[in-house]
């Protein structure tokens, strides 16, 4: 018995002993971690502070008033960086300062000229970043975006782009007929710089920007077309809300800019996507989507899931699926691709396309383009080029201009110049899409069976998905 309780004793000793050694590395390994900087981005209705630390932190927020304050307590962290270099001008924050309330907590004040509502949440390291600590301060009553300046802090400078305010359109269009509008969605921004580039200081976020804001001041100079940027500056944006702001301002079109990124280097030529319901079209294009979707993730929004089997996939394709018409989509990323096939190379010679569940009920007609690898160093620097961002952008516009001339939304600028006979109704290309059969095409143009089977030289009316058809110049135009 003795023996027995001596060993038991003995075995337990040594228990305790190891948990109080785990406990000890987990107390000091929380309290490890070291604020190596903060960076700052100011977007049109909030505020986002980014923490950079040397290692996971829990933590927690609460808001102050008389005066208006946000008060961030972070548990395992000690601070190693100032916040007087943060370019606060056009933020509600008026100050940051932080104070060590013991060993194992700083506490960090951020000082307010108005009230705002609070987000936080943690991301874990990922190939550009370590753990950080992401802060959203969110502007009350915020409906505008104005433009601007760029507020980032720590983060490289931007590549050399072409000046970029776009004119405000001054004619107006007659009769009353609306514009044509183009949604201008600039890949990535703020805290997630996209693909990197060999050459130094290059992230997609500022090409994509700078392409954007071209294409934008080549639509705003076509009469009937107007052009509105989804991002202004150098912010963060979440994936969905990109197509929300889209919405919001009335999108007949939704074109995301990028650049793209493989492992070999030597990989180069531009890209079209649009969204598709079923597979994949090639292996490009689902490493493609698997590594656009991360950005969301780098957002903070990791909780989107396409199925049970690909649970981190939530990206720019996944986005476009609630809002992409898709027949309308492969027409107008056809004819972008073949203007774009006249000013630079192609990667591949069709528009290709990802499969991802639908989610909504399609509504803005969407397209992705890759105007070129960045992780290629000749074509970097051809990006990175003002004459090769004009060039590309006016690719984009005549293809958009073609596919609208062709198909103009009703009560459009562009639709009253075709209905009176001021611009040729010449033929139009229908790429089918699932679901469709050759009667509901023609249905839809308002044209005979016969006249549509004879234009394709159709000897029946079996038609697949994919197929391109051509609609007869004397069809009416397509009514959404």
């Amino acid at each position: 018995m003795i023996i027995k309780m001596g060993l038991g004793m003995r075995i337990s000793a040594r228990v305790i002993a190891v948990g109080m050694v785990l406990a000890a590395l987990a107390v000091e390994a929380l309290a490890a971690s070291d604020v190596r900087s903060v960076r700052l981005w100011r977007a049109p209705d909030n505020t986002r502070l980014v923490f950079d630390l040397s290692g996971p932190v829990k933590h927690s927020v609460f808001t102050l008033t008389s005066p208006n304050r946000i008060v961030v307590d972070i548990t395992g962290a000690k601070s190693m960086t100032g916040f007087d270099g943060l370019a606060l001008a056009n933020t509600p924050i008026t100050g940051v300062r932080s104070a060590q309330r013991g060993p194992e907590e700083l506490r960090v004040v951020i000082d307010l000229s108005a009230p705002v509502t609070p987000k936080s949440f943690t991301l874990a390291p990922n190939q550009q970043y370590g753990d950080r600590l992401v802060v959203d301060l969110f502007d009350q009553g915020a409906d505008t975006q104005p433009s601007l300046p760029d507020t980032t802090v720590a983060s490289a400078p931007p590549v050399p782009v072409t000046p970029t305010q776009a004119p405000t359109k001054l004619v107006p269009v007659p009769n009353g007929k609306r514009d044509i509008v183009i949604a201008i969605d600039a890949g990535h921004g703020g805290e997630d710089p996209g693909a990197l580039s060999p050459v130094k200081g290059q992230y997609e976020k500022h090409v994509t920007l700078a392409i954007a804001k071209e294409l934008q001041r080549q639509i705003n100079a076509e009469k009937g077309f107007r052009g509105e940027l989804v991002r202004t500056g150098d912010y963060f944006i979440p994936l969905r809300k990109r197509t929300e702001i889209a919405r919001k301002k009335g999108a007949d079109l939704f074109v995301s800019i990028h650049a793209d990124a493989a492992p070999r280097a030597a990989a180069f030529g531009a890209s079209v996507y649009a969204l598709s319901d079923r597979g994949a079209t090639s292996e490009t294009a689902r490493w493609l989507a698997d590594s656009e979707n991360q950005s969301d993730l780098i957002g903070g929004a990791g909780n989107v899931s396409l199925d049970d089997k690909d649970r981190m996939l939530a990206g720019v394709l996944l986005d476009l699926s609630m809002t992409a018409s898709l027949s309308s989509s492969l027409n107008v990323g056809n004819k972008v691709l073949t203007n774009m096939g006249r000013i630079t190379p192609l990667h591949k010679r069709r528009v290709e396309q990802a499969g991802f569940m639908v989610l909504k009920s399609p509504d803005i007609p969407s397209i992705l383009v890759e105007t070129g690898f960045i992780s290629n160093p000749n074509e970097a620097r051809k990006l990175a080029s003002a004459s090769h961002q004009q060039a590309l952008a006016r690719s984009i516009t005549s293809g958009a201009k073609q596919f609208f001339q062709q198909n103009p939304p009703p009560g459009t600028y562009v639709a009253w110049l075709r209905d009176t006979g001021k611009i040729a109704q010449g033929p139009r290309d229908h790429v089918v899409s699932s679901g469709e059969s050759l009667a509901l095409i023609a249905q839809r143009y308002q044209v005979s069976l016969a006249a549509l089977r004879s234009a394709n030289n159709l000897k029946s009316d079996v038609i697949k998905v994919g197929q391109t058809l051509q609609v007869p110049a004397t069809a009416l135009a397509a009514q959404p």
